[in-house]
């Protein structure tokens, strides 16, 4: 009788272990990343350094948000402490880096509207992710996968500014209107401490890694660009999709499809590889 007692304490323990186990494992599979933005350089629509960033107003249709220019403005609002920028070709997925942010959790709007100086590099360590598929095509001047470092928001230079740079590649000095910093949501006549645009003609969404100090041509991806005399319009490498999260540092990998959340296994929990 003793002996039955104690094997069902035993099997009770074993129990409760796994239960506990268990539920680790499911707090672990419920961190999200959430959409904020996209980013399409070919759907009539300037993504520049001038709409959205700073007014965190909602853009685009969910039906939309991976084929289209989109921002969700609840999303831009909410503290988070990890972003991911995601290359896709129609949802499927070319390549993503993924990064921390420095300090405290802060919304992406907090972040844009911190325009004036401007310059800040958010992230620290460079990423801790970076996955490209093999089969990705104009990866040699891709602003975002062709230079390494951290990311830099709001770099304004004169009257220029790139709300999207990567410090690995060429940052222009604060007083340099050389139009030759380049990432995304760019302008090359405004005044980027406040937002503000001098003429529509020099916005453009996605730029590549080139150099073209003013008055060299400046080539974009795809036709969201104003008439500039210096832009030339440029192949499209894919649509940019900008994640954030509270608590997820790793991504999915290329190949896989994209939605407006996508749920994931942070790499450094529990039973992670």
């Amino acid at each position: 009788m003793l002996h039955s007692l104690t094997v069902l304490i035993q099997i009770s323990l074993l129990l409760l272990v796994r239960t506990a186990e268990l539920e680790k494992i499911e707090r672990v599979r419920s961190s999200t990343w959430y959409l904020a933005m996209n980013l399409n350089p070919e759907d009539g629509h300037i993504m520049d350094y001038t709409t959205g960033w700073a007014q965190g107003s909602f853009i685009g249709t969910y039906t939309e948000a991976l084929t289209k220019d989109y921002l969700n403005s609840v999303i831009w609002g909410h503290p988070v402490s990890y972003i991911a920028i995601v290359r896709h070709q129609a949802g499927e997925i070319d390549a993503v880096k993924v990064f921390r942010f420095k300090g405290s959790a802060r919304s992406l709007l907090s972040r844009f509207q911190d325009m004036n100086p401007g310059r800040a590099i958010v992230t620290e360590g460079g990423p801790i992710q970076e996955s490209i598929s093999k089969t990705a095509q104009n990866m040699g001047d891709d602003p975002v996968f062709s230079v390494g470092g951290d990311l830099a928001f709001n770099w304004a230079y004169g009257n220029n500014g790139a709300r999207i740079v990567l410090t690995g590649g060429h940052l222009s000095g604060a007083g340099d209107s050389d139009d030759n910093t380049h990432g995304l949501g760019n302008h090359l006549s405004c005044n980027p401490l406040t937002g503000e645009s001098y003429s529509g003609n020099w916005a453009h969404e996605i730029s590549i890694i080139q150099d073209s100090p003013y008055p060299k041509p400046v080539l974009v991806q795809g036709t969201d660009h104003g008439v500039g005399y210096t832009y030339r319009s440029g192949p499209v490498y894919g649509n940019y999709a900008i994640y954030v999260s509270e608590d997820a540092s790793s991504f999915l990998g290329p190949g896989q499809r994209l939605d407006l959340e996508v749920e994931v296994v942070p790499r450094y929990k529990f039973f992670s590889g």
